[in-house]
């Protein structure tokens, strides 16, 4: 089999074509070294530390390099080396080790809080809100937890469809919010574990979880349950919009006052508690015919 160097209209890939079939059927991507263990061929070739991907589809090969070489400075090399390992008989794919992709399209949306970013699937990710607040705290959350090797990532909240991650201000987000979006997206593709049940029911979830059902069957006051029942249905859609939320933690019937935590983009944001506080405690006012209630907006 020979194999013959291809350029193609990115700079930094390159296509290794070969005269023959490689693999019978499907396609496939490889971004690191414990992604390749299904091909031999690929993780061999990540051994060149200017390797960042490989792709084998039915008849070449193609990978894209680090900037720390040239192409023209090292691709006749790799192609003998392609070659070669093909030559020797050895396995180029052990498709049943291979792990489906799903496909997964991922989008970054702005949000309220500048240090916070909303990361938007196209399928839902969690069954409840969830917010991490430090790497100790993802035992069993291990999407959480590898967003946290990022250095700049400070707080990491999902509900639903999105992941919001707040930022230090180490960084800006014109420089990370491709490779983050990337990251997320693969992923998901891969068909990893977000959140592992145990985070919903285990004491590392701390948060106060009280939804509508909960409350109606508990032992709260009816007023209580009236609140709840006013940011389940008014409020908590349009703070999820942006990438937050907020659940019921009190109401003191004495003081007139109802404590709420905010998570996510709410948490944190220089404009939101303010605007949130007096906008919850707007409404409640008026659904609850109450002028001297008052809402205290804690950061979760």
């Amino acid at each position: 089999m020979k194999i013959t160097v291809k350029l193609t209209n990115k700079e930094s890939i390159i296509k290794f074509e070969a005269d023959q079939f490689l693999v019978p059927n499907g396609n496939f991507e490889f971004n690191n070294i414990d992604e390749a263990k299904p091909s031999p061929l690929a993780q061999e070739l990540f051994y060149l530390p200017f390797v960042k991907k490989v792709y084998i589809a039915s008849n070449f090969i193609a990978i894209e390099r680090y900037d720390i070489v040239e192409w023209k400075d090292v691709q006749n090399e790799v192609a003998e080396q392609i070659e070669a390992f093909i030559n020797s008989g050895k396995t180029i794919i052990t498709a049943e080790n291979i792990v489906t992709k799903t496909a997964v399209t991922v989008y970054a949306e702005s949000t309220p809080n500048p240090s916070v970013l909303k990361f938007v699937a196209n399928k839902k990710i969690v069954i409840q809100s969830i917010e991490f607040n430090s790497i100790d705290d993802t035992k069993f959350a291990p999407l959480a937890l590898a967003l946290f090797q990022f250095p700049f990532v400070k707080s990491v909240f999902f509900d639903d469809n999105f992941v919001s991650i707040t930022k230090y201000d180490i960084a800006e987000w014109d420089d990370i919010t491709l490779e983050l979006r990337e990251f997320i997206k693969h992923f998901l593709e891969t068909g990893k574990t977000v959140v592992e049940d145990a985070v919903y029911q285990n004491e590392v979830n701390t948060q106060i979880k009280i939804d509508k059902e909960d409350a109606i069957n508990s032992a709260l006051d009816t007023t209580s349950k009236r609140i709840i029942s006013i940011l389940e249905e008014y409020i908590k859609p349009a703070v999820a919009s942006d990438g937050g939320n907020i659940e019921f933690q009190s109401y003191n019937p004495i003081t007139k006052r109802v404590s709420v935590i905010l998570q996510g983009a709410c948490s944190g944001c220089p404009s939101s508690t303010f605007t949130l506080k007096n906008g919850i405690e707007t409404m409640l006012k008026e659904m609850l015919n109450d002028d001297v209630l008052t809402v205290e907006a804690l950061n979760g």
